[in-house]
């Protein structure tokens, strides 16, 4: 299952995954969108459906993640990839909406997965380099709308969470594979339009930003790195923030009563 796959990084991670013999649930909110990257995946051979995901509405989140374990089938890898980049606003929920779609809706997507998660399954939840621009996480802001220049401390944030969340995952839930991912900079429409031209010949395709991604989500040799930070397809070491253990904990612990969740259930 790939979350954001009608465009860019999904995209690319959708085809290639399917290219390697994976059958796609395509997660996303418009399905004339997801039809195309469906059709796509069909026509080099593979198969493909889609699921009908709002990730700035938990109600919906929840309800998407039901409808696929209700049917019984197991989930054998689960990509965190979409992203509201820099966007302002709030989610139907009232949270910020960078840290709402990037964190909140992926962290209840995978709670309600996780009876259709065997041994060895992998979630992948792609995050950014830009989380070493977030000091820390102030929780009287996420119930707020964006206030920074171009939501750029927002969207770092949001990307911390991505990180303290796969390491905390990872903790608690051992028999499955969780990695984060940083795809590198990359020609999406996460990078705002007005930064592009300064940034010619430094951003990447989407095809080359997926390889890593594709590879937490498949390579064989990758076994014991769970809860690791990665980037061109080498584990990385993060920074003293994103290696806090008792603030991943609040995160999840916070994450767990705004979602309505406990994590026995």
């Amino acid at each position: 299952m790939i979350t954001g796959p009608t465009s860019g990084i999904g995209q690319a991670v959708s085809l290639s995954l399917a290219a390697g013999g994976f059958h796609i649930v395509a997660a996303a909110r418009s399905e004339e969108k997801a039809s195309r990257v469906i059709d796509q995946v069909k026509e080099s051979g593979g198969s493909a459906e889609f699921l009908h995901l709002r990730l700035d509405d938990l109600a919906t989140v929840a309800r998407a993640a039901r409808t696929y374990a209700d049917q019984g089938r197991p989930l054998d890898v689960l990509v965190n990839n979409a992203a509201a980049g820099t966007r302002r606003g709030l989610t139907v929920d009232g949270f910020e909406l960078q840290f709402g779609v990037n964190h909140l809706g992926h962290f209840l997507l995978t709670h309600h997965l996780r009876r259709t998660f065997r041994p060895g399954t992998r979630i992948v939840n792609v995050t950014s380099s830009m989380y070493l621009r977030a000091p820390g996480i102030d929780w009287s802001r996420l119930q707020r709308k964006t206030r920074s220049p171009y939501g750029l401390r927002e969207y770092a944030v949001s990307k911390l969470a991505n990180i303290l969340f796969t390491r905390e995952f990872a903790g608690q839930q051992p028999d499955w594979r969780t990695y984060a991912v940083h795809p590198g900079m990359t020609d999406t429409s996460i990078v705002p339009s007005y930064a592009k031209p300064f940034l010619r010949g430094r951003l990447q395709s989407p095809e080359e930003a997926a390889k890593t991604v594709v590879w937490c989500a498949s390579a064989q040799e990758l076994q014991n790195d769970s809860g690791g930070y990665f980037s061109r397809m080498q584990r990385r070491e993060v920074n003293s923030i994103a290696s806090d253990d008792a603030l991943a904990n609040e995160l999840r612990k916070r994450s767990e009563a705004w979602c309505g969740v406990s994590p026995h259930h």
